[in-house]
């Protein structure tokens, strides 16, 4: 089995240990609960879209067969367990009883095997999975049965990530849509469900405890062991002003601040009734992403000036300010102090090369001025943070920049375009994924080099796919750590995106709010409100 767990405590983001924050001794219900979430919810389909916002809430509305501790270990959830054949290629599992969907139908295999189906279509380990698959059937209501190929060792880990696209269970019915069109209807498992009537993207969304959940008999660890909902109403607000997040919380008008900016963090301190803290131990991990099909940055020699102009430095400090402990820059592929991290083709990184040098660069790639259209969002104070720096940066050696102002909502609809430039088509956009994604190649989506199947961008890099098969098939640390070298400078000479770091939000909440479990996704299970 691949253990996720080494990073904990190596990032050194985070000092806080993993677990639960203190809670009281005896279960309070309580009435309502009013998150402001870091952007609004514009998507309610966690497989076809990646945005972090979507997953966050997936959490909330569904299950997935495994869940993974805080330190990223995967555990049975929806699952009772699982075995494996001698040689590896036969996994037969079976759904624990007592699993209902938010309709009142009864979760079957069948469900699951059509969400998976649907899965590996769409998230980089599903594609993975989906590659050394022969058959995933369902014999009966209850077993669920994987014929492989090739051994996958990280199945289970695979079906429990977090890290968007999370293999989400829901009704065969709704896992019957293309996966290239998103879901609208919002039927899970979970332990709350979604009230559509009351959905107004933009403004608000409400969650109710679905009374029909039962949870595992075990403490809760990240989104593995029992998910007890003690709170019967979660309301997320859609607050895109950060100070008026900031001062609703210190008010007491809202509970919870997902992402309050750095720069609102003093004041939030002083407040005796305000709890500021980092829950999650693994931070973040931020690029700016090319579209590799259209425009200029089509063009291999644009996207490696870009990646040698953007200083990481700069951006970091942009984002969250000039507190070193709260970021790393630079850095390659992976995240710093892990055993993948490397020096590899480190040297095309930007902030270093003479403006006159890169623009030659630019000239020797053939640009001549033409448009790159920059999807600027700026609702979400971190994106425009990066956004303004990966502008003013192109701007300086000579792009044509046309930096296009607009909410996340509209970037995560628009990066799914392949359209000319005139046609409503883009260049490039910034994104964060969960740093958890990049602890090695296994889950980290932008490394994928599968074209049409690709993240967005839809970067076609041959040689890094062979390189991903083959980190999978090894089976000792040493051929792994040199496999992510050469995949991380195989990715940074095609240049399908600018690292631009790695970073670690604070997040902040009531004091009346007990009962936090620590890791990259903020969950609502164990959450007690006095």
């Amino acid at each position: 089995m691949l253990r996720r767990g080494f990073l904990a405590g190596t990032a050194g983001l985070v000092a806080a240990g993993a677990g639960t924050l203190a809670r009281p001794a005896i279960a309070q219900p309580a009435e309502k609960l009013v998150f402001v979430p870091q952007g609004n919810l514009a998507s309610l389909d966690p497989v076809w879209t990646t945005a972090t916002v979507t997953r966050n809430y997936a959490f909330l509305v569904f299950e997935t067969l495994y869940g993974v501790d805080a330190k990223l270990n995967p555990k049975p959830q929806m699952v009772e367990g699982h075995t494996v054949s001698d040689d590896g290629k036969r996994w037969t599992m079976a759904l624990r009883p007592g699993l209902t969907f938010h309709d009142g139908e009864k979760v079957l295999a069948r469900d699951c095997v059509a969400s998976l189906q649907r899965w590996m279509k769409r998230d980089a380990i599903g594609q993975l999975l989906g590659a050394r698959l022969d058959a995933l059937e369902a014999p009966d209501d209850r077993t669920l049965v994987f014929r492989l190929n090739k051994p996958f060792a990280a199945l289970p880990y695979a079906l429990g990530k977090t890290q968007p696209s999370a293999a989400v269970i829901m009704p065969a019915r709704l896992a019957a849509t293309d996966p290239f069109k998103p879901v609208t209807e919002a039927i899970g498992n979970g332990p709350y469900k979604f009230e559509a009537k009351e959905f107004n993207s933009g403004n608000l969304a409400v969650f109710t405890k679905h009374t029909g959940y039962v949870p595992r008999d075990e403490p809760p660890d990240f989104t593995a062991g029992g998910k007890r909902a003690y709170i019967e109403r979660i309301e997320w607000r859609i607050v895109p002003e950060a100070a008026t997040a900031a001062n609703a919380l210190a008010a007491g008008e809202v509970d919870w601040v997902e992402q309050p900016i750095p720069d609102l963090l003093p004041m939030l301190k002083r407040n005796a009734d305000v709890v500021v803290d980092r829950l999650d131990p693994y931070g973040l991990y931020p690029v700016g992403r090319f579209n590799t099909l259209q425009g200029p940055t089509a063009k291999q020699g644009v996207r490696q000036a870009i990646l040698a102009a953007v200083d990481p430095v700069e951006v970091m400090q942009a984002v969250v300010g000039d507190d070193p402990s709260a970021y790393h820059a630079p850095i390659g592929c992976y995240l710093y102090g892990t055993p993948s991290a490397n020096d590899a083709g480190m040297d095309r990184l930007g902030g270093k090369k003479p403006v006159a040098e890169i623009k030659a660069m630019l000239q020797q790639a053939g640009y001549d001025g033409e448009k790159l259209v920059l999807l600027h969002p700026t609702d979400q104070p971190f994106y425009d943070a990066m956004s303004q720096v990966l502008a003013a940066t192109m701007k300086r050696i000579g792009i044509n920049v046309d930096d296009q102002s607009m909410d996340w909502g509209t970037v995560v609809q628009r990066r799914n375009s392949r359209e000319p430039l005139d046609k409503g088509g883009w260049s490039m956009f910034p994104a964060s994924f969960p740093a958890a994604d990049y602890l090695d190649p296994l889950g980290a989506p932008a490394l994928r080099g599968n074209g049409p199947k690709a993240w967005y961008g839809w970067p076609s890099m041959p040689k890094v796919e062979e390189l991903h098969s083959a980190w999978l098939d090894a089976t000792d640390e040493a051929t792994r750590k040199k496999l992510a070298a050469e995949i991380q400078l195989d990715v940074l000479t095609y240049a399908p995106y600018v690292p631009l770091g790695q970073y670690s939000l604070a997040t902040a909440w009531r004091k009346s709010v007990t009962g936090q479990l620590r890791g990259p996704v903020p969950v609502f299970w164990n959450l007690q409100k006095a």
